[in-house]
């Protein structure tokens, strides 16, 4: 005769046995959606990415190189910079390069002021990082950047004419900041906006850090600072390597870009 099983012995339930399978195939499709959407679908929803096919999808979202393949890689349709900004680049100060600096800048005089200092809504060049002025004349001698004015002018220059001219503005005081009275940054200046990729002004362009290549814009015209910010966000202006101030100009509102204008500049609000 068989024993019989106690009230208390643990028994299966075809319901809870349901349930738990039911649990592991949601869990299941829910891992394999993701993973399409994730690996595949997002991935070929991005025409700049120039995906060729699935597997190609599935490398660009796993940060893997896909398989090797002989073509060229695509060419931007646009000039870009040139220069390869080093530690080093531009550092040691040269007494002849600055002399000879001071006699090239007199052609700058008319737009960048006879010291460095625009009277206009170019630029202040004085004190600004040799490795900036070096960039920028570079950028518009090979078309990375382009103005009318500038471009013919860094057209004629030689490599040592760009390296003396920096020199000779790098050597220059820099101007005092024109917030004497302690005026607090706008909220886009001081932290940015991490939601929408943006980070602090002062993280590239001084105050928290300093950026290799980024320019000093304490002081600059305010008219000349969301001239460029515009230019940025446009894409008329192109040569920001890895493109981080177009990323960045995109994102910020004709308010914010006004804002940081206004504060760099001193001008009150």
């Amino acid at each position: 005769m068989s024993p019989t099983p106690s009230p208390s012995s643990p028994q299966a339930s075809p319901r809870a046995d349901n349930w738990h399978t039911r649990a592991i195939g949601v869990t299941v499709l829910a891992f394999v959606v993701s993973a399409v959407v994730g690996f595949v679908a997002l991935p070929l929803a991005q025409p700049d990415l120039k995906l060729k096919d699935v597997w190609d999808a599935i490398c660009s979202a796993a940060g893997v190189a896909s398989r090797p393949t002989a073509e060229k890689p695509i060419e931007p349709d646009f000039k870009v910079s040139s220069v390869v900004l080093t530690p080093d680049l531009l550092n040691l100060e040269d007494a002849q390069s600055i002399g000879r600096g001071a006699t090239l800048a007199h052609q700058c005089a008319i737009c960048h002021g006879p010291a460095g200092i625009s009277r206009a809504d170019s630029p202040n060049l004085t004190g600004q990082y040799a490795s900036v002025v070096y960039k920028e004349l570079k950028d518009f001698k090979t078309g990375a950047r382009v103005n009318a004015v500038m471009t013919p002018f860094a057209l004629v220059l030689s490599e040592q004419d760009m390296i003396d001219i920096a020199a000779y503005y790098a050597y220059l005081p820099r101007l005092p900041s024109p917030r004497a009275d302690g005026t607090p940054p706008p909220r886009i200046v001081a932290n940015g906006d991490p939601m929408r990729g943006i980070a602090p002004c002062g993280a590239c362009h001084g105050e928290l850090d300093n950026k290799r290549g980024s320019p000093r814009i304490d002081g600059q015209p305010a008219q000349y600072i969301l001239s460029q910010l515009q230019a940025f966000a446009s894409g008329e202006r192109r040569n920001d390597i890895s493109q981080q101030m177009r990323t960045i100009a995109r994102q910020m509102t004709p308010s914010e870009m006004e804002a940081a204008a206004r504060y760099y500049s001193g001008e009150s609000r």
